[in-house]
């Protein structure tokens, strides 16, 4: 029994998504305002070498078990997060999804930009079957905790250990 991914998130086009909620799946033209947007993410981090990046970023949307939802201020994007479905023998051979990266630029905080991406994210894994959806924050602060209890995550339940190749 294998993966179906739907098309779109919610079953409608990216296009009816955008003009009701602000938020559409990102595609190859949105590379270089993503990267931007990460800057406000990992304000440290060198920008990748630009080859680098663009090859990801190609296979990134080539593979149907992930997308890349960005909120829109006119033509700034100011919002993103990232899916990935992962196939999986328990559950029914259902899947289970991972969202990372979630960002909103600062000046754009608050007005509910991240809720709206998680609720496509979201959409687009109980479209898929998916048995659960994990997220992951290094973020400690009360409100941030916060925001992703009111976006329907939870801290109960299970304990996140994460490794890193030092």
């Amino acid at each position: 029994m294998g993966i179906k991914v739907s098309p779109s998130p919610t079953g409608r086009s990216a296009e009816t998504v955008a003009a009701a909620l602000g938020v559409r799946e990102l595609h190859e033209s949105d590379l270089e305002a993503l990267l931007g947007l990460y800057a406000h993410l990992h304000e440290n981090d060198p920008p990748p070498d630009r080859a680098n990046a663009e090859a990801v970023w190609r296979e990134a949307l080539q593979n149907p078990r992930i997308r890349y939802f960005g909120g829109y201020e006119g033509d700034l994007l100011v919002s993103s997060c990232t899916i990935v479905l992962v196939p999986n023998l328990t559950r029914g051979c259902r899947p289970y999804a991972l969202i990372e990266n979630v960002v909103t630029r600062a000046s754009s905080r608050g007005k509910g930009w991240g809720t709206r991406l998680l609720q496509e994210a979201l959409g687009f894994a109980w479209a898929n079957n998916c048995y659960k959806v994990m997220l992951l924050t290094g973020r400690k602060d009360a409100a941030t905790l916060r925001f992703y209890e009111g976006a329907g995550f939870s801290r109960e339940g299970k304990t996140g250990f994460v490794a890193r190749r030092s």
